[in-house]
Protein backbone atom coordinates (compact mmCIF):
# COMPACT_ATOMS: atom_id res chain seq x y z
CA UNK A 1 0.00 0.00 0.00
CA UNK A 2 2.76 2.41 0.79
CA UNK A 3 4.58 1.86 -2.11
CA UNK A 4 1.11 2.49 -4.40
CA UNK A 5 1.10 5.59 -1.95
CA UNK A 6 4.60 6.54 -3.20
CA UNK A 7 4.15 6.03 -6.63
CA UNK A 8 0.82 8.40 -7.09
CA UNK A 9 2.88 11.39 -5.54
CA UNK A 10 5.91 11.01 -7.26
CA UNK A 11 4.32 10.44 -11.00
CA UNK A 12 1.78 13.14 -9.76
CA UNK A 13 5.29 15.51 -8.93
CA UNK A 14 6.58 14.67 -11.74
CA UNK A 15 3.47 15.45 -14.18
CA UNK A 16 3.64 18.89 -12.54
CA UNK A 17 6.93 18.78 -12.92
CA UNK A 18 6.46 18.46 -16.65
CA UNK A 19 3.52 20.82 -16.81
CA UNK A 20 5.39 23.81 -15.54
CA UNK A 21 8.34 23.11 -18.30
CA UNK A 22 5.90 22.72 -20.88
CA UNK A 23 3.83 25.86 -19.55
CA UNK A 24 7.77 28.08 -19.77
CA UNK A 25 7.69 26.82 -23.41
CA UNK A 26 4.29 27.62 -24.54
CA UNK A 27 2.87 30.68 -22.48
CA UNK A 28 3.26 33.91 -24.77
CA UNK A 29 4.93 36.42 -22.16
CA UNK A 30 6.80 36.30 -19.21
CA UNK A 31 4.34 37.28 -16.65
CA UNK A 32 2.12 33.84 -17.93
CA UNK A 33 5.51 31.94 -17.77
CA UNK A 34 6.21 33.26 -13.84
CA UNK A 35 2.60 32.21 -12.96
CA UNK A 36 2.45 28.46 -14.42
CA UNK A 37 6.18 28.00 -13.11
CA UNK A 38 5.41 29.46 -9.60
CA UNK A 39 2.03 27.06 -9.04
CA UNK A 40 3.53 23.94 -10.87
CA UNK A 41 6.45 23.60 -10.10
CA UNK A 42 6.07 24.51 -6.52
CA UNK A 43 2.99 21.56 -6.22
CA UNK A 44 5.15 18.98 -8.26
CA UNK A 45 8.20 19.79 -5.71
CA UNK A 46 5.93 19.54 -2.22
CA UNK A 47 4.55 16.15 -4.36
CA UNK A 48 7.90 14.83 -4.63
CA UNK A 49 9.37 15.47 -1.30
CA UNK A 50 6.28 14.04 0.48
CA UNK A 51 6.62 10.76 -1.35
CA UNK A 52 9.86 10.92 -0.54
CA UNK A 53 9.16 11.38 2.99
CA UNK A 54 6.68 8.44 2.85
CA UNK A 55 9.69 6.30 1.78
CA UNK A 56 11.98 7.21 3.82
CA UNK A 57 10.06 6.67 6.74
CA UNK A 58 12.59 8.52 9.13
CA UNK A 59 11.66 11.16 11.42
CA UNK A 60 14.12 13.77 10.68
CA UNK A 61 13.94 13.11 6.59
CA UNK A 62 10.29 14.33 7.41
CA UNK A 63 10.96 17.47 9.29
CA UNK A 64 13.69 18.80 6.48
CA UNK A 65 10.81 18.13 4.24
CA UNK A 66 8.50 19.52 5.73
CA UNK A 67 10.89 22.54 6.52
CA UNK A 68 11.40 22.25 2.60
CA UNK A 69 8.08 22.30 1.57
CA UNK A 70 7.69 25.46 4.30
CA UNK A 71 10.14 27.24 2.81
CA UNK A 72 9.60 26.42 -1.26
CA UNK A 73 6.07 27.70 -0.21
CA UNK A 74 7.09 30.86 1.13
CA UNK A 75 9.68 31.72 -1.35
CA UNK A 76 8.11 31.04 -4.86
CA UNK A 77 5.60 33.28 -4.77
CA UNK A 78 7.89 35.93 -3.20
CA UNK A 79 10.40 35.38 -5.75
CA UNK A 80 7.74 35.61 -8.88
CA UNK A 81 6.04 38.63 -7.38
CA UNK A 82 9.40 40.37 -7.40
CA UNK A 83 10.50 39.48 -10.38
CA UNK A 84 7.29 40.27 -12.05
CA UNK A 85 7.21 43.51 -10.49
CA UNK A 86 10.68 44.82 -12.03
CA UNK A 87 9.88 43.42 -14.70
CA UNK A 88 7.05 45.58 -15.45
CA UNK A 89 8.91 48.75 -14.17
CA UNK A 90 11.67 48.09 -16.69
CA UNK A 91 8.78 47.76 -18.96
CA UNK A 92 8.63 44.45 -20.27
CA UNK A 93 5.30 43.83 -22.42
CA UNK A 94 2.42 42.25 -21.81
CA UNK A 95 0.47 39.89 -24.60
CA UNK A 96 -1.42 41.38 -26.75
CA UNK A 97 -4.17 39.76 -25.83
CA UNK A 98 -3.77 40.33 -22.30
CA UNK A 99 -7.44 41.56 -21.00
CA UNK A 100 -6.57 43.94 -18.21
CA UNK A 101 -3.14 45.36 -16.55
CA UNK A 102 -4.04 46.47 -12.74
CA UNK A 103 -1.00 48.66 -12.60
CA UNK A 104 -1.56 50.81 -16.14
CA UNK A 105 -1.25 55.12 -15.11
CA UNK A 106 -0.46 54.01 -11.24
CA UNK A 107 3.99 53.80 -11.73
CA UNK A 108 5.50 56.87 -12.10
CA UNK A 109 8.63 56.47 -14.00
CA UNK A 110 10.41 59.54 -13.17
CA UNK A 111 10.33 58.90 -9.82
CA UNK A 112 9.07 55.22 -9.53
CA UNK A 113 6.70 55.60 -7.18
CA UNK A 114 3.61 53.12 -7.83
CA UNK A 115 0.18 54.88 -6.33
CA UNK A 116 -2.58 52.12 -4.86
CA UNK A 117 -5.82 53.10 -5.51
CA UNK A 118 -6.72 54.30 -2.07
CA UNK A 119 -3.38 57.17 -2.26
CA UNK A 120 -5.28 58.35 -5.24
CA UNK A 121 -8.53 58.65 -2.79
CA UNK A 122 -6.17 60.29 -0.44
CA UNK A 123 -4.78 62.41 -3.16
CA UNK A 124 -8.56 63.56 -4.63
CA UNK A 125 -9.72 64.04 -1.00
CA UNK A 126 -7.08 67.46 -0.76
CA UNK A 127 -8.30 68.87 -3.83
Amino acid sequence: MTDTIIAILATLGALFALLAAVGLVRMPDLYLRISVTTKAATLGIGLLLIGAAIYYNDVSISTRVVAIIFFILLTAPVGAHLIGRSSYFTGVKMWDKSVRDDLEGKYQKRSHELKSENSEEKDNSTD
